[in-house]
């Protein structure tokens, strides 16, 4: 891959490897915004903790036995290698007409329960290895760090250092942290921090707190993770955190979950109820329009939805490699959806992404 000089991002044209659904070109500057890397490093120093080794336990209580055993036997053998070996991602990325990948740790190494000392030593080693792979890997790679939200000052010291030291572009978060919400007081010198220092931070669930009753079926993954995002979002919108730093650049995972879906609900509940209206000071839907989206919602007219409520130029491509809940074609899903103009196409492929994370548009183009 070679990049070329950052100018106006052009309209789709084609490339080698054909065109996506209603005869869209591929677009050469494709940037896929939702996508993991395990730092093996940091498994050692967690090893020997009780909570990591409960950790086998908890999950087969919350995702029952059949989702925890293809879990183990199918799922993760599969995706294991595209989580930790550079050479596999990049040929995934050519196969798919993907650019760049913004790399994000896998939501397993969050450990948002460590104590100071060891969440100190997790967090640099994911950090520095991502800021590794960017450096090996810049035409390709982009990086979104780790930190330690249940040491909120502490995290907002990590957030400045590796943005100014490591080159990151900000963080992946979960939706709420040892059951404290987003917009809890306590988190507020880390959302003081991103706001400050311009980062993006990409809002990302591990596992949800619906408990039994969506143990089966691997409802817990396919309802409760987007479900996780709603209500994140949901906090920081009713909860005043999008007004008390206006500045904030929120990327939410999983198409911001069912919120933009029925944002009608929380719009009139602002209207109508005193205690939705203390906290925010405009309707919710204004807020969405602030907030970046990725496109996993696998379906056109989701997509079309989507874009509708928060507006073409708040929506990036995100495939949520290398997991099984991904989708891999964001060319035929654009190409799909209905009334899209060329321009907003491009855009959802990769001007949106290359604004937001300060990357110029940029046109990326096959060097072969």
């Amino acid at each position: 891959m070679t990049l070329h000089a950052c100018g106006p991002l052009r309209a789709p044209q084609k490339t080698e490897g054909g065109t996506g659904s209603q005869g869209r070109a591929r677009l050469p500057g494709t940037i896929d915004f939702h996508c993991h890397v395990l730092t093996l490093a940091a498994e050692p120093l967690v090893a020997d903790r009780i909570e990591k080794k409960s950790e086998p336990a908890m999950m087969l209580k919350a995702i029952g036995e059949a989702s925890f055993l293809h879990n183990n036997t199918v799922m993760l053998p599969r995706a294991f290698p595209k989580l930790t070996r550079v050479e596999e991602r990049l040929a995934d990325m050519n196969a798919t007409g993907v650019a760049i990948q913004v790399l994000s740790p896998s939501p397993t190494q969050y450990y948002y329960w460590a104590e100071r000392e060891l969440a100190e030593q997790l967090v640099r080693l994911q950090n520095e290895h991502i800021a590794e792979l960017c450096s090996q890997h810049p035409e390709r790679f982009v990086g979104l760090g780790t930190l330690a939200l249940q040491h909120p000052q502490l995290a907002a010291e990590q957030l400045e250092y590796a943005l100014r030291e490591l080159g990151l572009k900000g963080m992946e978060i979960s939706t709420s942290v040892n059951g404290e919400e987003l917009d809890a007081e306590l988190l507020q010198p880390f959302w003081k921090k991103a706001d400050e220092l311009g980062a993006v931070i990409f809002i990302h669930p591990f596992g949800t707190t619906l408990g039994e009753r969506v143990r089966t079926h691997y409802l817990s993954n396919i309802i409760g993770q987007p479900l996780e995002t709603t209500i994140a979002l949901s906090h920081l919108i009713f909860g005043g955190v999008l007004d008390r730093h206006p500045g904030l650049k929120i990327v939410a995972a999983h198409g911001g979950g069912y919120l933009p879906s029925y944002c009608g609900r929380s719009n009139h509940g602002h209207d109508v109820r005193p205690e939705a209206k203390a906290g925010a000071q405009r309707r919710p839907v204004e807020y969405l329009r602030k907030i970046w989206f990725d496109t996993l919602v696998y379906e056109p007219e989701a997509l079309r939805h989507l874009v509708n409520v928060v507006g073409a130029s708040q929506v990036v491509v995100g495939s949520d490699y290398p997991f099984d809940m991904g989708h891999y074609d964001p060319h035929g899903l654009i190409g799909s959806t209905p009334g899209l103009t060329d321009d907003e196409a491009a855009a959802i492929l990769g001007g949106n992404a290359a604004t937001l994370l300060g990357l110029g548009r940029c046109i990326f183009t096959s060097s072969t």
